[in-house]
């Protein structure tokens, strides 16, 4: 009964959280899924329509499009979820630190965390992964180094917060070492609004790498990443249009549902950022 008033009240969270549990079995069972190796060429059929056998059509080299953006989604996701948790990892543990000690240590990370939102963050990106060179690796340290102070900012926020808290006090009064207090008072208590917000970013994140991809700085030919497929298939756009429409609804989908599917989540535990 309480699972069907739920579900009732929250048509939308569960729409978009059924979606996002598609994407992320569609990513893990790609294999299964896909009706073709996305690798294999077949020379015979370069840029060939859709039809009953290749049902979003080929690319130049005569590879299934469809088998492309299904292993594109776990090639995609995984990385772009790679980016999230560094950034989440990196921001967080900075903000930590310089919420709870001030001083130098806040000091200095928020000068350099001021420093890296100074320029536009794409473009810092795109000259950080260009000065690399071009791998996925190399995308997501850029894309990374231009992102972590948001989370640090946030981090910080809360810490600066909930380090006044009475209970907070009184494990400082009874002798509890920084690192305690840090990790078992102060983290627990911040986590919740900073993993949501790391949902919500997934999808901002991941048109990030598809854009470097896009650029040529990210996945490389002939891996399947959708920003790639989009560089591989503008030159072909005006004979073989699918090339970059199907790549291209595919981040859009993703992009849709795990911004929604952070909004919902924010709306449900009712935490704003804007409260720290």
């Amino acid at each position: 009964m309480k699972v069907a008033k739920f579900t009732k009240g929250h048509k939308q969270l569960i729409f978009f959280l059924v979606m996002a549990i598609i994407i992320v079995l569609i990513a893990i069972f790609a294999k299964q899924i896909a009706p073709k190796d996305p690798l294999n060429a077949v020379m015979t059929k370069p840029l060939h329509a859709p039809d009953n056998e290749n049902l979003l059509g080929t690319d130049i080299l005569g590879r299934d499009i469809l088998s492309r953006i299904i292993y594109g989604t776990r090639y995609s996701l995984f990385m772009t979820l790679a980016l999230v948790g560094t950034v989440f990892t990196l921001g967080t543990i900075l903000g930590l630190l310089a919420g709870y000690f001030g001083g130098i240590v806040d000091t200095i990370i928020m000068r350099l965390a001021d420093m890296m939102v100074s320029f536009p963050g794409i473009i810092l990106a795109i000259a950080i992964a260009g000065l690399l060179g071009p791998s996925m690796t190399n995308a997501i340290i850029a894309i990374s180094s231009v992102t972590w102070p948001k989370y640090a900012r946030l981090s910080r926020s809360m810490v600066l917060k909930i380090k006044k808290e009475l209970y907070v006090e009184a494990a400082r009064l009874t002798g509890s070492k920084d690192k305690d207090i840090l990790f078992k008072y102060i983290l627990p208590n911040m986590v919740t609004l900073m993993l949501v917000t790391a949902i919500s970013d997934i999808g901002a994140l991941m048109l990030e790498i598809s854009a470097l991809s896009f650029l040529g700085f990210g996945a490389q030919p002939p891996v399947p990443e959708w920003g790639a497929m989009l560089n591989e298939g503008r030159t072909y756009l005006a004979k073989a249009p699918w090339l970059m429409l199907y790549p291209g609804m595919a981040i859009v989908i993703v992009v849709v549902v795990f911004n929604m599917l952070g909004d919902n989540i924010k709306d449900l535990i009712d935490i704003k950022e804007e409260d720290f």
